[in-house]
């Protein structure tokens, strides 16, 4: 991936009004020769001046951990899928899993002071090193950030001017998912769930704002007039178009998810049957006997790039340390993938699944690929793609819009 950075400096009351509007992650970089929608711009914000963690200590013996469904797995979903535990017994860290269901919760949870590691997608990574809530980390006391893939170090999403804010733990795109019984023929195109109603009352949508970036998507490559170059960069009439979208498709969903067992039992049971998804709804509900394939539409998808990130207010650093380097170990993380169904961060464990054409599957090296998929961002009045004759829509004005458009 290409493209040159470009800071951007805002006043710090302007910073402080982007926390307070939960819009303050700066937004990462203008869209440049890729297709990700982060290359080329600037961090629009100066981040509190915070410090590393200079050496590791002893083990405090406990961790308090925010993350993904999926991400810090301890055997109660599955006996056979427990990465927790081992960690305990290695360290002494007794490890203690918050899981959340959107980014927005990831953000209200790691202000409350109670949390000393988050797996934070790129919609609050960057809002929660703007409040202050995370700190830089130091790569070189987590050993195997060595082998992370370079396409994942130091993105606009996980660094600022160059300082890395936290741990890639791996990345995927979110989907549409649709039931192979009903849905006829096979969907190619997301217009299958924003245009028409041939399935009114059944089309399932992400419930959280960041949604909106999925219709400005949709909107991008099939409305070029509205000239929308990054679906997280939306001036007013840009804006307008996609909530009007969101709107006319509310007509037609069933149900709007968050909680990712909600989706599975919706599609079990027949109440909803297509809409997006993630790849671990698509094992679970399969694997429940549901009725459903997914695919990386036409038009691309949004996504996520995930990263552990530690909380400034931590007493626990060295355990989110060490927790840190054990979850994207090479075996670990290659279990963490195949579990989730995303692609690993580390580039060593592809040789550790146990489906050898695993990483080729979910593209874990295919930059390619992955130029498809627009990471999860935060959307600030600085337009991320670089625009400075307009400002754009932030965070704020996206929650207050996404509350209009569910009615």
């Amino acid at each position: 991936m290409t493209g040159t950075r470009r800071l951007v400096a805002v006043s710090a009351a302007a910073m402080l009004a982007l926390v307070a509007c939960g819009g303050s992650s700066g937004g990462g970089e203008t869209k440049g020769t890729t297709g990700d929608g982060n290359e080329a711009a600037g961090q629009a914000f100066t981040p509190p001046d915070l410090k590393p963690l200079d050496k590791l200590g002893t083990p405090e013996g406990k961790l308090n951990i925010v993350a993904w469904a999926g991400y810090a797995e301890d055997g109660s979903t599955d006996p056979s899928v427990d990465w927790v535990t081992p960690f305990e017994k290695e360290t002494g860290c007794e490890v203690s899993v918050k899981t959340a269901p959107t980014s927005d919760d990831m953000v209200n949870l790691m202000k409350t002071g109670q949390y000393d590691v988050v797996s934070a997608s790129g919609d609050a990574s960057l809002r929660l090193i703007a409040s202050g809530d995370v700190e830089p980390v130091n790569t070189d006391l987590v050993p195997n950030y060595a082998d992370v893939f370079e396409g994942l170090k130091l993105k606009p999403w996980n660094s600022v001017d160059g300082v890395a804010y936290g741990i890639p733990h791996g990345r995927g795109a979110n989907l549409l998912m649709y039931n192979t019984d009903v849905v006829s023929p096979a969907p190619t195109s997301w217009g299958a769930v924003f245009d028409g109603a041939d399935y009114a009352g059944k089309v399932t949508a992400y419930d959280s704002p960041i949604y909106i970036a999925d219709a400005a998507l949709y909107l991008m490559k099939t409305k070029p007039d509205l000239g929308i170059k990054n679906p997280y960069a939306l001036d007013d009439k840009q804006f307008t178009a996609a909530v009007d979208l969101l709107k006319a498709q509310n007509a037609n969903v069933g149900e709007y998810w968050s909680d990712y067992t909600k989706e599975i039992q919706a599609f079990k049971n027949g109440d909803s049957v297509i809409g997006t998804t993630w790849q671990i709804i698509v094992n679970l509900a399969a694997a429940e006997k549901a009725k459903v394939k997914a695919i990386l539409p036409s038009e691309g998808a949004t996504g996520w790039s995930d990263t552990w990130m530690v909380a400034t207010k931590s007493q626990h650093k060295t355990c989110a340390y060490l927790w840190m380097d054990h979850i994207i170990s090479p075996k670990v993380n290659a279990e963490v993938a195949e579990w989730f169904g995303e692609a690993p961060a580390n580039s060593k464990s592809c040789a550790e699944t146990v489906d050898k054409s695993f990483c080729d599957t979910f593209h874990a090296d295919d930059e390619a690929y992955f130029d498809q998929v627009w990471y999860w961002n935060t959307p600030i009045v600085q337009c991320l793609d670089g625009r400075t004759d307009v400002q754009c829509k932030d965070y704020g004005d996206w929650t207050t819009a996404w509350q209009e458009i569910k009615g």
